[in-house]
């Protein structure tokens, strides 16, 4: 068996691994609700991914959400009145959210193979799991022929690839020895016990995706949310709890680093459009803090 395929089987297993019985499970949608009955620190770190989308739920749409193991990204959407289909490789959640009234559709998909027609979908959103994927070019090929308007990736960004002198720095190590950088940084080649290599995007990654199967546009937004502490997460996300105020100090330091570019952004939005996007949506995407990309048509084809 190829070891993408030992991967896709490890993936598919690993929720029933994790929550063998259905107390597990109601236990993990119990927290969950939790987390948003009281605005915890892990509640307030989700939304601040999920708040990326915000500019793309203006009217309502359809979505698929790639991924999405247990439903909780479509939630959100579901509660902005979209029109969504919760998708993931495991099957572990999806009857047992359903029937709790989380979401409302859900398919079985493996995103390297989706079953879906071209174009099914307006806004295609996978977060936090391009990374897990065996072939993760393969998956966001299928995300864009599966999308009408739109793929969104919210995942870590690739630091040398944003920061020229952390690159220039990593080219001069590997020069004198191609092991040194790795002594130093520890996840340069990183796998997950499920046997993926964990990619990491770039906006120069995207950039070239897109033109290289001529779309006409893409967006970028990066913001610092690396912060999950198991320690912390239950922790009120208000004024009212010093650990909560000394984390959003992490954050002010962490964006005063991003602004004067001595680090990147621990978390890339790339929106792929696949057809172009109305003056609106452009206008609340740099409302925002995006940058868009407009790309000019490939004079010979």
């Amino acid at each position: 068996m190829p070891e993408f395929e030992k991967s896709h089987k490890a993936h598919s297993s690993w929720y029933d691994s994790k929550y063998k019985t259905e107390e597990d499970k109601l236990e993990a949608i119990k927290q969950w609700r939790k987390d948003q009955e009281n605005n915890t620190v892990n509640h307030w770190l989700q939304e601040r991914y999920m708040n990326l989308i915000d500019p793309f739920i203006r009217d309502k749409h359809t979505w698929l959400t790639v991924g999405d193991p247990y439903g909780f990204d479509a939630h959100y959407l579901i509660d902005k009145k979209q029109d969504v289909v919760a998708s993931d490789i495991a099957n572990t959640f999806f009857p047992l959210v359903k029937k709790e009234g989380i979401i409302t559709e859900y398919a079985v998909e493996n995103a390297e193979n989706l079953s879906f027609q071209d174009s099914s979908f307006d806004y295609i959103l996978c977060k936090e799991s391009y990374h897990h994927f065996p072939r993760p070019y393969l998956a966001v090929y299928e995300m864009i022929r599966v999308a009408k308007e739109a793929v969104i990736l919210i995942e870590p960004q690739d630091p040398v690839a944003k920061i020229p002198l952390l690159l220039l720095l990593c080219n001069l190590a590997d020069r004198i020895n191609p092991k040194l950088v790795q002594k130093i940084w520890k996840n340069r080649y990183s796998f997950e016990v499920v046997g993926n290599y964990v990619f990491k995007l770039s906006e120069r990654e995207i950039d070239k995706l897109a033109n290289g199967i001529g779309l006409p546009a893409v967006a970028f937004k990066g913001i610092n949310n690396n912060f999950y502490n198991p320690s912390i997460i239950d922790e009120k996300a208000n004024n009212s709890s010093t650990i909560f105020k000394k984390l959003k100090r992490k954050l002010r330091f962490r964006n005063l680093l991003t602004k004067l570019t001595i680090i990147s952004p621990d978390v890339l939005c790339a929106v792929i459009f696949k057809i172009q996007p109305s003056p609106e949506i452009i206008s609340s995407l740099k409302n925002q803090g995006f940058t868009f990309h407009s790309f000019p048509h490939n004079p010979y084809l």
